[in-house]
């Protein structure tokens, strides 16, 4: 037992790994936000693609679908290598000069909207036709329709299923470490392959965790706002009010993080104001 102990949760190597470990995670959180706010973009367009009606549409109908289905069959960790690796043996001079957490962003992008799009395209498939109808016969246009009555009630409905998909998001970050990114799981790799102990992982896996928290109280701050049948009794709200404690001082950390992806730079203001931009958006679509 004390082999055990000493092997995955050796306090000293706890403390010794911590800084690496730490300095590999925020790499993970620039990867994660920034993809994050992407996918949710980039999948709602490809979802209203995906519904467009009539033949002229077609194209752009079967594009979406084979999107879906190719990166959703595909392992992420083929698409970063193939991202990763294959971009910059093209030699193009834009293409193949970008950073390694640019391109495994990238990847997590077209991976993470496939499936993202599923999601919002049930939630568009499961408000009623009538919805469209009525609002079609009240003069709406088709697009006024979609903008005004049936993304309010489709993304009300998926924001729990979004929940899942952000945290495995988060979570998938580590793969990037198979293209070269210094992130908080190859740091773990760093630490045991030096000193022969894995006490590293256990801290990743900590932060990970942690982070696990901050999305928690984030989704469920939209939730609780905006009403999506959950009900607000004293558990609910001792648990939101127990996410939010151990969240904010990871967002204060979070606030003087660097964010640089390639030629862009994104501060920390720049960083929360497009989160906060993007739930603004999300919360007009949905609020009465």
């Amino acid at each position: 037992m004390d082999k055990v102990l000493n092997a995955f949760f050796s306090p000293a190597n706890f403390r010794h790994a911590l800084p690496d470990v730490w300095a590999g995670f925020l790499i993970n959180l620039k990867m994660m936000f920034i993809a994050e706010i992407l996918v949710l973009i980039l999948a709602l367009c490809i979802a209203i693609v995906r519904g467009l009606p009539g033949r002229a549409a077609a194209p752009l109908r079967a594009a979406a679908v084979v999107y879906t289905d190719v990166f959703r069959g595909t392992p992420l960790l083929i698409v970063a290598l193939l991202v990763g690796l294959g971009l910059p043996a093209l030699k193009m001079h834009t293409i193949s000069t970008q950073s390694l957490v640019t391109y495994g962003v990238i990847a997590l992008v077209l991976v993470y909207s496939a499936y993202v799009t599923e999601v919002y395209r049930a939630g568009i498939e499961s408000v009623h036709p009538s919805q469209e109808e009525a609002a079609r016969a009240l003069g709406l246009t088709r697009w006024h329709g979609l903008r005004h009555v049936i993304l309010p009630q489709a993304v009300r409905r998926v924001i729990p299923p979004l929940l899942n998909d952000f945290i495995g998001l988060q979570k998938d970050t580590a793969i990037i470490g198979a293209i070269g990114v210094t992130e908080a799981a190859a740091q773990g790799t760093n630490f045991a392959n030096s000193y022969f102990n894995y006490t590293g992982y256990f801290v990743a896996a900590v932060f990970f965790v942690y982070g696990l928290c901050v999305i928690a109280w984030i989704v469920a701050s939209f939730v609780f706002a905006l009403g999506v049948r959950v009900p607000y009794n004293r558990v609910a709200s001792a648990i939101l009010d127990f996410l939010r404690d151990v969240s904010e001082p990871f967002l204060r950390i979070f606030r003087r993080l660097p964010l640089r992806i390639g030629a862009f730079d994104f501060s920390p203001i720049v960083a929360l104001l497009v989160l906060r931009f993007v739930g603004g958006i999300i919360v007009s679509l949905i609020a009465p």
